[in-house]
């Protein structure tokens, strides 16, 4: 069972398992699909970030809200895929749209699923072949357990704000009385609130510290070794076992790169704040800060 990530060589090696294409564009939606048809890995199936791995936007709930565990088995019944299979997810090449699956697939108990090392660029680097043909499977019946304890909503985060009794403002709460620490997946100008494009608000979540998703990659495009990333993410936390850790960003897609990053880094146990800072800042009565980590 493959649980983190895969290389070219691996993928070409085993045919038998399960392909998703994740390509995606935050700024041309349809870019993705689009892609896919004009040439993708033989068996690879595209998985739509807004219609496939997202739910039902209310405007309060974030830019992609997580999907009813139920509605995500019946699209991964109708794409064939069974309880037994091993997945590797793909997209362009960071990693960032399929490692959004692989989060999915592990909250709804499915463990066999992995992320293409370097995606679709590291496999045409390689000269391996791409096809426009399109995989009919036959439908399966997919069954999803969710784990609730992966995942924390906003009402936790706020709480988490200020631990202690009688203690009124945000962020008053010193790290040790926090229930956990927040991992802020984004980069450093956004995160900082300086020419935020996406989000009607600049800034982020008081108490955050900053990772952004881009520190887990060489510069070949391939996932840092895990000895590094285990190296940085220790002098990140400052000493914080990995179970206290919430990783979120925009809106809930990069932040899975962080957490994919950690399980490589053998730091397993750290939970995804779904809704992100897009759900966040929705409610001008939250809290916002702004400026760089001191």
């Amino acid at each position: 069972m493959r649980r983190t990530i895969v290389s070219v060589s691996d993928l070409a090696e085993h045919p038998e398992w399960r392909v998703f294409d994740c390509r995606h564009d935050l700024g041309d939606p349809s870019k993705g699909e689009a892609a896919y048809r004009e040439g993708h890995i033989a068996g690879a199936l595209h998985a739509h970030l807004d219609r496939d791995l997202s739910g039902a936007k209310t405007g309060r709930n974030g830019r992609h809200p997580l999907p009813d565990a139920d509605r995500l088995a019946e699209w991964l019944g109708r794409s064939g895929l069974r309880n037994t299979d091993q997945v590797v997810a793909y997209d362009e090449g960071s990693g960032v749209f399929a490692a959004r699956l692989w989060w999915m697939l592990r909250w709804i108990g499915h463990d066999a699923v992995a992320v293409l090392d370097g995606g679709l660029a590291a496999w045409i680097r390689q000269g391996r072949p791409l096809t426009r043909a399109v995989a009919h499977l036959a439908r399966s019946e997919f069954h999803a357990v969710p784990n609730e304890t992966m995942s924390v909503d906003t009402e936790s985060v706020l709480r988490n704000l200020s631990r202690r009794p009688g203690k009124s403002l945000p962020d008053e709460a010193g790290p040790d009385e926090k229930e956990f620490q927040l991992v802020d997946a984004r980069g450093a100008n956004r995160f900082a609130g300086v020419d935020e494009t996406i989000d009607p608000v600049g800034g982020h979540i008081p108490g955050a510290l900053n990772r952004p998703y881009m520190m887990n990659l060489s510069a070949d495009g391939l996932f840092k070794p895990a000895a590094e990333l285990r190296s940085e993410f220790d002098r990140l936390l400052s000493g914080r076992a990995s179970a206290d850790i919430v990783n979120q960003c925009g809106s809930g897609v990069t932040a899975c790169h962080n957490l994919l990053a950690m399980e490589i880094a053998g730091l397993s146990g750290a939970r995804l704040y779904p809704g992100s800072w897009s759900e966040w800042c929705s409610d001008p009565e939250r809290p916002v800060a702004v400026g760089a980590l001191p």
